[in-house]
């Protein structure tokens, strides 16, 4: 099975809208079996949260299964458990990198910004519409860093038949 976790800063906005779309994702080519999906925050402040309203109205828009997810603070535990940490900006990145620093790592882990898998290259971080609103904007960054990670991973590992 392959973990894959996407993080952000309070889990309530990037990082769940990440989840379900990568989850959608997975389940319309049958890799459920196959590929874990789960998303945490930095921080802690929204611990057992829904998605934030924002989040939620341009998931149901899109047709895309939010429910069950709750947010939930990055934990040390999940280093050595997920294989793919998938993070949305910089500061993210900054923040996983000092724990994996911090703790005794049993496993190799891929660490990467989302973007780095879109096919749009005009944008490096996906923006925290918490801040900024712009939640249809950072659906389609999303979305695009989903499918392109997606795509990776059955490369990587020779599933899901036909990569192209």
């Amino acid at each position: 099975m392959i973990h894959v976790l996407f993080v952000c800063l309070g889990n309530i906005c990037r990082s769940p809208m990440a989840e379900a779309v990568f989850r959608k994702l997975v389940k319309q080519e049958r890799l459920n079996n196959h590929i874990f999906i789960d998303s945490a925050g930095t921080g802690g402040w929204h611990v057992g949260k829904p998605p934030h309203q924002g989040t939620q109205d341009i998931l149901q828009e899109h047709g895309v299964d939010y429910q069950g997810i709750k947010a939930r603070q990055l934990h040390p535990d999940d280093i050595n458990r997920f294989d793919y940490i998938i993070v949305m900006d910089q500061e993210n990145l900054e923040n996983v990198n000092r724990l994996l620093q911090s703790i005794k790592q049993q496993k190799d882990n891929y660490v990467a910004k989302l973007l780095e898998f879109a096919t749009d290259k005009s944008y490096e971080d996906v923006p925290d519409p918490y801040y900024v609103g712009g939640f249809d904007k950072v659906y389609d960054l999303i979305e695009d860093g989903c499918k392109g990670l997606l795509t990776t991973i059955k490369k990587q590992h020779s599933i899901g038949g036909d990569s192209d």
